[in-house]
């Protein structure tokens, strides 16, 4: 069977098979929905276990220098003060004060627009003026009943000449939105009424602990679950007997409440972080302790760790490990891009940041970010809470007792002048210094934080494919496939009996199902044609389907095994079938 080249399909064919297979529904659907929430059904669930699941194994099973925590959703208000988010954790915020009166998101108002079924119109008139000023009088005031000249026809004869050079879809909403004789509109992309000025709205879902509905038991859903790294840092630290550098990973629940979820689970209300808080030395102490700190260079070799890196070193480490992971787990490398944040783009705690962006059917969008984020967090938290959050090392203290006045004080003098180079105090300098030497210091963290939903969306859009096939005879089909890698898939094996009215052939299928059932998530199907059984797996994305037929019985005990991806199939014997897929599911 010949294989025609086909397109990605647009995401709009990717929601419909997430609601149809049971990979993601509309939360409360039967209530009419809730906008920002998803339910993740038979498979998506699985699909999301099993991208979790990696990601811890290669983040904190697999290291020696990295621990887990399981942090509660709900903190004291407190931490929340001392992170900033209270007071910073904003999104400017607009509402309409045409007809429909929606809240939306200042900074995606044009992009709504874009996406908009009025856009769309207005793109089809751009130019014609008599057309433009006929949809306005008539169709307009249904689709767009806040527009001011659907309100004011008798304004389009002032403007009417304009209209005739206009060429770009939102100046035309711009021009058709403005009061006669006022600066420029800000209109609403849904029914073309004027937005209010934007103004911060915070984030945080509020909740109420107790019985009493009081201010003071006010309490917050968490935003994102490093907070609850930063604050247990130090009782991991001492329980797990580490020292810097060391990591703390969490996967867990984080809300936003978010003024317009948009773009599927790409942006919602309720979501899953995956994050890791590695603590590092400073650079100082580096210095201290190893005479230098490694110079980052497109030659220095990442693989392994050493004891001489900074924090450049640990941040592009860090990087790398992100990027084999996500190319690990199904994504190749031309489908995302890294963008390296620039000086004035950076938080003003932070050294670097790099945003990992992936080609969604919507845009190029974050996918997530790895931050060098100095010491910023730990010292704010030592600052509020009046806990110390430093480390004593006593190979530093070692090491400082062994320098001469000399060398201490060139130490200094370079530091101070490092610091003040930074746009920090001299005085701030000098106190971080005699810490240090006394083998103190408040570690720097660098931050790996990805989004389970946002990274299960881009792997679905990247396996999705709609393949026009081409038989012998010259009959035309479609194929629908995702290709998931294996460890992602949520059904690892298809196993079907070719017939299931011979009881030896049928008992053998199954038996053969049973054992591997216990090693992997498994589908069982005996119901239609087989190729129609192959046809539904390779929808929902299993990698193999083992099927077993009269040869099985007849012949030589072999069973058929089939590729997803390639569609062919070889035989093999039931005792080398589950060290084959092991190999091939596990890596």
């Amino acid at each position: 069977m010949e294989k025609k080249e086909a397109p990605k399909s647009s995401l709009d064919a990717l929601v419909s098979l997430c609601k149809r297979r049971g990979f993601i529904f509309q939360s409360s659907e039967i209530y009419g929905g809730f906008a920002g929430f998803w339910d993740y059904g038979p498979l998506g669930c699985e699909m999301k276990r099993n991208i979790k699941e990696s990601w811890w194994r290669a983040t904190v099973r697999d290291r020696e220098d990295v621990e887990g925590l399981d942090a509660s959703i709900i903190m004291h208000p407190a931490t929340w003060k001392a992170s900033g988010h209270l007071d910073t954790f904003s999104d400017p915020m607009s509402m309409c004060k045409g007809n429909c009166r929606k809240l939306m998101r200042a900074d995606q108002i044009w992009d709504i627009y874009e996406d908009s079924t009025l856009c769309a119109t207005l793109t089809s008139m751009l130019g014609d003026a008599g057309k433009i000023a006929t949809w306005c009088k008539t169709k307009g005031k249904s689709a767009a009943p806040g527009l001011y000249t659907v309100q004011h026809p008798e304004h389009l004869e002032a403007i009417f000449e304009t209209l005739k050079g206009i060429t770009d879809a939102k100046q035309l909403l711009i021009t058709l939105a403005t009061p006669a004789g006022e600066a420029e509109a800000l209109p609403c992309p849904n029914c073309g009424g004027v937005m209010t000025e934007p103004r911060p709205f915070n984030l945080m879902f509020k909740t109420i602990v107790g019985p009493i509905e009081d201010p003071s038991n006010v309490a917050y859903l968490r935003p994102e679950t490093a907070q609850a790294i930063f604050a247990e840092f130090s009782n991991v630290m001492v329980s797990s007997r580490q020292m810097p550098p060391f990591g703390i990973g969490q996967i867990g629940k984080s809300f936003r409440n978010e003024v317009t979820p948009r773009n599927y689970i790409f942006r919602s209300r309720e979501f899953e972080q995956m994050e890791l808080e590695f603590f590092i030395k400073p650079d100082e102490a580096i210095e201290l302790l190893e005479g230098h700190v490694a110079t980052l260079t497109d030659t220095t070799d990442l693989s392994v760790p050493q004891a001489d890196w900074g924090w450049e070193c640990w941040h592009k480490y860090w990087v790398e490990q992100r990027k084999l992971w996500l190319v690990k787990n199904g994504l190749p490398q031309e489908s995302f891009v890294e963008y390296w944040q620039k000086p004035d783009e950076l938080a003003h705690y932070a050294r670097a940041c790099v945003d990992i962006e992936y080609r969604f059917p919507f845009g190029v969008q974050e996918l997530e970010g790895i931050a060098a984020r100095s010491d910023f967090d730990l010292s704010r938290h030592q600052e509020h809470s009046g806990k110390s959050m430093e480390v004593f090392d006593e190979p530093l203290k070692l090491a400082v007792k062994k320098m001469s006045d000399e060398e201490k004080a060139a130490f200094r003098q370079k530091t101070v002048a490092d610091w003040e180079a930074r746009g920090k105090s001299a005085e701030a300098a000098n106190a971080f210094i005699d810490r240090l030497f006394e083998g103190r210091y408040i570690p720097h963290v660098i931050e790996p934080s990805s989004g389970v939903d946002r990274m299960a969306l881009a792997m679905l859009c990247n396996a999705y494919e709609e393949q026009h096939l081409v038989d012998e005879k010259g009959k035309e089909d479609i194929r629908t496939v995702l290709h998931l890698a294996p460890a992602i898939a949520p059904i690892k094996v298809g196993v079907f009996p070719l017939v299931k009215n011979k009881p030896e052939l049928y008992n053998l299928a199954r038996e053969i199902f049973k054992k591997l059932q216990r090693r992997y998530n498994c589908f069982w199907d005996e119901s239609g044609a087989i190729g129609r059984r192959y046809r539904r797996q390779d929808e929902v994305g299993t990698p193999f389907c083992v099927t077993v037929d009269f040869d099985t019985l007849e012949k030589d005990g072999t069973v058929t095994l089939r590729d997803r991806d390639t569609m062919q199939q070889e035989r093999i014997s039931v005792e080398d079938l589950i060290k084959k897929l092991d190999d091939l599911i596990l890596g």
